[in-house]
């Protein structure tokens, strides 16, 4: 008979706890929300497709209303955060956010549902995103299944983006544009909200909190079991010997004052300089905020003008 209290395998706090009999239960990221034909707010039609169906892989598409019919818009491949454990791409946390910066900077959104841990551990997560990005621009030859893509996207303006664990993906992603090319599309900029990334030792002014340390490290090593540790280029990117050959030729890092992850995105900003790429990268942080705040607080002044700081890197390019 099984026990009522099954023992846990591990518990990653305010994320989610993993049972040794393979149960999750998670605690934020669950709900969902349908997709809209015409948003009220921003008048962005949103729908949801099927990627890959062996594996499951979806994404949540974001048009903006037209205002130049036959006009192509850029495109925005997304990687929504959760530390890989939680959300989705049909999470309340993402809609308002999304329609927002859509409608913004006039770009078609990709909003990517990968497979998450501990059920699909990494590098899973990452394959299913490269994946999504080669679906994405396997459009621009004109023959897609996806209208939106099809008809609708410049491919010659491709740009990838993420929050958090998202965030991470989104370097990874770009990272592998540069080794691998990405046949049908050109990668112009990549948007980095509050980085995920970490490593073995603290720097500059980083918490040496040994409590806080601890977290990162199981958090990682749950999420990826195969990874060599902290300082794996993964999760530590200046550690990585491919890093000056980020695929694109602009970079936009946006941290948050409180935010214990700031001083990993701030040392990526100023590595990705030294780093002989030869791109631009710029560099936005939010006094007094926390990790992630805009998705929490959407409709608050400092979220607005982070959203017209980001469309703004993305119609400057």
């Amino acid at each position: 008979m099984e026990s009522n209290n099954p023992e846990i395998e591990y518990d990653l706090s305010h994320l989610c706890v993993v049972y040794k009999n393979g149960k999750v239960e998670r605690f934020i990221g669950t709900e969902i929300v349908p997709p809209s034909p015409a948003d009220p707010e921003t008048g962005v039609g949103s729908k949801d497709v099927v990627i890959e169906p062996d594996t499951g892989i979806l994404a949540r598409l974001y048009k903006p209303k037209p205002t130049n019919p036959g006009q192509k818009l850029p495109l925005l491949v997304y990687f929504h955060g959760g530390g890989f454990f939680v959300q989705t791409a049909f999470s309340p946390t993402y809609q308002p956010f999304l329609n927002s910066l859509a409608a913004q900077a006039n770009v078609i959104i990709v909003s990517v549902d990968y497979r998450r841990a501990p059920e699909h551990p990494l590098p899973i997560g990452y394959d299913d995103s490269w994946a999504a990005v080669k679906w994405v621009v396997s459009h621009s030859d004109g023959n897609g299944e996806e209208e939106w893509l099809r008809d609708c996207a410049d491919f010659g303006r491709v740009f990838l983006g993420g929050d958090s664990s998202g965030a991470n993906i989104a370097h990874n992603m770009a990272i592998r544009v540069g080794s691998d090319g990405l046949d049908g599309g050109k990668l112009v900029g990549l948007v980095l909200m509050h980085p995920y990334f970490w490593g073995k030792y603290p720097i500059a002014d980083e918490t040496t909190d040994v409590g806080a340390i601890t977290f990162q490290e199981k958090v990682w090593l749950s999420a990826c079991p195969m990874s060599t540790g902290l300082d794996d280029p993964w999760i530590n990117p200046v550690m990585d010997p491919k890093w000056p050959g980020i695929g694109c030729a602009k970079v936009l890092v946006v941290v948050a004052e409180k935010d214990v992850l700031k001083h990993r995105g701030w040392l990526y900003y100023e590595e990705l300089r030294k780093s002989g790429w030869g791109g631009e990268v710029e560099i936005v942080e939010t006094e007094g905020e926390e990790h992630v705040f805009y998705l929490e607080k959407p409709y608050c002044d400092k979220a607005k003008d982070l959203v017209k700081r980001v469309a703004s890197f993305m119609k400057s390019i």
